[in-house]
């Protein structure tokens, strides 16, 4: 147990708690065109602004643990960051440096995924490796370097055949983007090819149809993916780019996150067209996204005996391993590629120790988040008494139909916990921007905004009858970047009809911290609009500035807070 933070002598207090309230997606848009944040009615969010000191926070790469301030970033890294005061290294930057130094083809994992299909795991018969992931090197979940460099070992170690099941992005990189990955990948396997190595992409679909669920919020995805990936059971095609061409031109304006489940086929000696890569027993799996909050489900269908989310119809007995160990204190998957960042001495547990009553509030979408991540990767609370966890349940519905999703129920509670006196620290989620902001859709992003600003404004009346402080801040932008830009140019990339493309990813634009402190007593320097706090920082202030605001001083080695 840690020990408790020190009083800071010089806060005078106030009655009421500190509310952080996390804005998933929201950020300072680069272009006009296509800022729906900016775009957005957000009335109660400006008369905050107008009448607190606020920054401008760094949320993408070096800030948050990435290799690279080309790198986006993104809910897991941002909530990590948020709650652990402090920048570890994180997901992409771990598995780029374990694969850079061999660590990764050196550890026992990767030995026993391997070497039972060369016939030197004791089998004697060699089989076939299956990858299983998102497609693309958008750097959030996955990246293709990281499974071409697997390739190139498993060819080097021996395996024989290699089968991948794909799963088609459009949501970290362009929304239509699946055949600018696809085509060169299919000429690198081809140039690997030849009379004793075969690898070849058997199976796939979008991500947001199959395989990469999270938070239970629609195992039915993950069920489409077992069937599509294990069973081959899905509609078959001589190729993934033949699966592409006939789903966009029977979908119109189906986007690559969207796509439905396919598998490559091709005849068999009897004529009959069969599934090329079925999993089957005694072969290996290995679950290359390196992100642990869509990867759990998968993990749990392939590892647990007593599974029953789903009907799994046939469990092959497969060497299963994932790229990273998706979660720490479950430890799943039981077999993984590289370790995750060592997370300790995060915000909660020293607000544990200390004694502070903390409430953390999300929908589905998003609660993982406030819990999990913001806890440095840790399942449960630190103390039971102490904390209070909280999620509400989010609508099975596309986001760009419920476009305003859970912002008014998550509002309902976190005012009548300010109410109830109960709690000194409460922490919330609102993933409208990041969630609407993956759909492509305009007018439902700007929707969502107005309907959070709503949410706003009834928590800023609650915190000023609990004489309580708002610090509203954002893990990462994406609202504020819904439109293709050119690089050189910044001019609006049009599709073929003279609309805008849509961009549906995350964006490297900088995230606001606001701090709303109506019963200030001069503790620290502050004038609504920006110059009176801390410039230049990254998200991870946002665990001193807290720790700060609710009247203690933050360990030493945390980054500074905003306020001076």
């Amino acid at each position: 147990m840690l020990e408790a933070l020190k009083k800071d002598s010089a806060w005078k207090g106030r009655k009421g708690p500190v509310v952080l309230v996390i804005m998933d997606g929201v950020g300072y848009g680069k272009y006009k065109e296509g800022d729906a944040v900016a775009d957005s009615k957000m009335f109660n969010l400006e008369k905050i602004k107008a009448l607190s000191p606020h920054t401008r926070l760094k949320a993408h790469g070096k800030a948050v643990g990435l290799p690279s301030d080309e790198d986006m970033g993104n809910s897991e890294v941002g909530h990590n960051a948020m709650g652990c005061g402090r920048v570890f290294s994180q997901g992409a930057a771990l598995v780029s440096a374990s694969i850079a130094g061999g660590a990764m083809f050196e550890g026992q994992a990767w030995k026993e995924i391997t070497g039972g299909l060369t016939g030197s795991g004791g089998t004697g018969s060699p089989g076939t490796l299956h990858f299983i992931g998102l497609f693309s090197d958008g750097n959030v979940h996955s990246h293709l370097d990281h499974l071409k460099a697997m390739i190139l070992r498993a060819k080097k170690d021996g395996v024989k055949r290699v089968r991948l099941h794909i799963l088609f992005d459009g949501r970290d990189v362009g929304e239509t983007s699946a055949l600018e990955y696809l085509d060169p990948f299919e000429a690198f396997l081809k140039e690997q090819n030849g009379p004793d190595f075969d690898a070849r992409i058997a199976s796939g679909g979008g991500r947001m149809w199959i395989t990469m669920d999270r938070y239970g919020a629609d195992w039915g995805m993950v069920e489409r993916g077992w069937k599509t990936h294990v069973l081959g059971e899905a509609r078959q095609f001589a190729s993934a780019r033949e699966a592409v061409e006939t789903y966009r031109r029977e979908i119109p304006g189906i986007i690559d996150q969207d796509l439905k489940e396919f598998v490559v086929a091709e005849k068999g000696a009897d004529g009959k067209a069969a599934p090329i890569g079925v999993i089957e027993d005694g072969e290996s799996v290995v679950y290359f996204n390196f992100r642990g909050d869509r990867a759990l489900e998968i993990s749990a269908a392939f590892e647990e005996d007593g599974f029953t989310k789903f009907d799994r119809v046939r469990r092959p007995k497969v060497c299963y391993a994932g790229m990273m160990e998706y979660d720490g204190d479950l430890h799943v998957p039981r077999r993984y590629l590289v370790s995750p960042p060592s997370i300790d001495r995060t915000m909660g547990e020293y607000l544990a120790a200390t004694g502070v009553r903390s409430l953390a509030i999300s929908e589905t979408q998003k609660y993982g988040h406030v819990t999990y991540f913001f806890n440095g990767n840790r399942t449960g609370k630190f103390n039971d008494k102490l904390e209070t966890y909280v999620e509400i349940t989010s609508d099975l519905v596309p986001f760009e139909q419920r476009p305003w999703m859970k912002c008014a129920e998550i509002t309902d509670k976190v005012i009548e916990a300010i109410n109830s006196g109960k709690y000194d620290f409460i922490r919330l989620n609102y993933p409208n921007g990041d969630m609407v902001g993956h759909t492509g859709v305009y007018q439902a992003v700007v929707c969502s905004m107005e309907a959070m600003d709503i949410q706003l404004g009834r928590l800023r009346k609650a915190v000023d009858n609990a004489g309580g402080i708002m610090v509203i801040t954002a893990d990462h932008g994406n609202s504020d970047d819904m439109y293709e830009h050119d690089k050189k140019t910044g001019a609006v990339s049009l599709k073929k009809d003279g609309s805008p493309k849509a961009k549906t990813s995350h964006s490297l634009n900088p995230v606001p911290c606001i701090i709303y402190d109506p019963g200030l007593q001069g503790e620290y320097p502050a004038a609504g609009g920006e110059g009176s706090l801390n410039e230049g920082l990254g998200i991870s202030s946002i665990a001193a500035t807290c720790i700060r605001l609710l009247g203690y001083l933050p360990p030493g080695d945390y980054d500074r807070a905003v306020i001076r």
